[in-house]
């Protein structure tokens, strides 16, 4: 079986999905009033040798069956509500004991013991500032993947592959696209796959970078070092032993770019100046440029430009995808600039974080709130493909030691004109180049 990770999916599961969303399609047609039209839903597809199955996570306009698609693992006839807290984790926690699930070994286990070790955190939790709770997240076990093995499993079928894909309205909280496909999460789905998938044989495990190169030095004296950071390599050590920047070259990156994310990354090589520059990037000091190729933007001419203020925060189960929040998110806010149009209705857009959380061009360029055009690439929070098309471009700050103002250019090549050819700047011409930064920067308060 090709792992439930594995994206994007195979040409079988991708079929059956287009079937699916047809379907899918014209039921909303019939039902004007389907919550399909408010918010979508995420679908799935488990392919085996002789056909495929559908599923669609937890209830689907207030019933867990509709024709065609596989029954829920265990039905829950009413919510579980107790008079009193504890009541209500009691009936809870017996819920979760009737959720069982098999394997490929054909062993069982329930979500309780699935989720034993496990370290969840509700919303409300995160919000309050608890670290874990002693019970399975809420929903857990109604996701489309868990349901389509359990059918497939239980009924003697060979599962081959497993797709899930979202249909309907766009999701404006956890930053859901049409059609788009979407690994299982984190939190609720991978402990239970994690179970279910023992005694299968899986290939493909997980998703595997295309290779990546080595950082490229741009600059460097003895207090610090500015790198072009190949897309593929992490910026800081992870949990596995994959080779980073910080330890090819022993030096402390100061930011740090996402895994999937190319270009230039400041490092201290002394504790001194990794403090200093940390509190440039904490007063926004160090002006950023990034280049990206966006897909499905439907704004404007060319040359168009805005602001995007979206607050997030990370999803508790979904790490380590980030989501908009407007009641409890940090404040979020990116400049943008349209650059190029391109025939197959991507365009090159500039973005000038004002401030830097986890992810936030990635949402920002994908939310329906923010140019609805997700980069080509983002395998969160669009489509999988190749690379993700984001660069960091451009930079400035002020040298921690020797107070000379830093200019540093090194263009993505997404676009047929960059703005600036030249890999390392003399004095005048990094005066010249944050000058620009800075006017580009101004021009977009008018």
């Amino acid at each position: 079986m090709i792992s439930p990770f594995t994206l994007p999916p195979s040409p079988e599961a991708q079929k059956a999905a287009k079937e699916v969303i047809e379907k899918v399609h014209a039921y909303m047609d019939m039902h004007p009033k389907s919550e399909l039209h408010r918010c979508g839903k995420m679908f799935g597809v488990l392919v085996y040798e002789d056909g495929y199955l559908a599923a669609f996570s937890a209830k689907l306009d207030g019933t867990y069956y509709h024709e065609g698609f596989v029954p829920p693992v265990y039905e829950m006839t009413e919510e579980p509500i107790g008079t009193s807290k504890a009541e209500s984790q009691r009936l809870q926690r017996l819920l979760f004991a009737n959720y069982n699930f098999i394997n490929g070994k054909g062993e069982s286990k329930n979500l309780l013991e699935i989720f034993r070790n496990e370290k969840v955190v509700s919303p409300e939790d995160w919000f309050s500032g608890k670290t874990s709770s002693s019970l399975p997240p809420s929903g857990a076990g109604e996701c489309c993947a868990p349901k389509l093995l359990q059918h497939a499993l239980t009924h003697g079928l060979k599962p081959v592959s497993l797709a899930e894909f979202w249909v309907g309205a766009p999701s404006k909280t956890e930053i859901r696209q049409e059609g788009a496909f979407y690994a299982p999460c984190s939190g609720k789905c991978v402990p239970i796959l994690k179970h279910m998938l023992e005694g299968l044989q899986v290939t493909g495990y997980e998703l595997q970078v295309t290779g990546y190169g080595k950082p490229e030095i741009i600059y460097e004296d003895e207090w610090l070092m500015v790198v072009n950071k190949p897309a593929g390599l992490l910026s800081v050590p992870g949990k596995n032993e994959e080779p980073s920047v910080e330890s090819l070259l022993h030096a402390k990156p100061v930011h740090r770019l996402d895994q999937d994310t190319s270009g230039l990354l400041v490092l201290a090589k002394k504790p001194e100046i990794y403090k200093e520059l940390q509190a440039y990037f904490q007063r926004r000091d160090i002006l950023k440029r990034y280049e990206a190729i966006c897909k499905g933007l439907g704004i404007g001419e060319l040359g168009i430009r805005g602001e995007i203020s979206l607050p997030l925060l990370p999803n508790p189960y979904d790490r380590p995808r980030q989501m908009v929040d407007r009641e409890h998110g940090k404040v979020a806010i990116t400049r943008y600039v349209i650059r190029e149009r391109r025939d197959d209705g991507s365009v090159l857009v500039d973005f000038y974080p004002l401030t830097g959380r986890t992810h936030q061009l990635r949402v920002h360029a994908a939310h329906p709130d923010g140019l609805n055009a997700p980069i080509v690439g983002d395998r969160l929070y669009g489509s999988a493909g190749e690379r993700l098309m984001l660069h960091a471009a451009e930079i400035t700050f002020v040298h921690p030691v020797t107070k000379e103002e830093m200019h540093f250019c090194i263009p993505s090549n997404f676009g047929k004109h960059p703005l600036h050819a030249l890999r390392h700047l003399n004095t005048e011409e990094r005066h010249r180049g944050s000058q620009h930064f800075r006017y580009v920067l101004r021009k977009q308060e008018t």
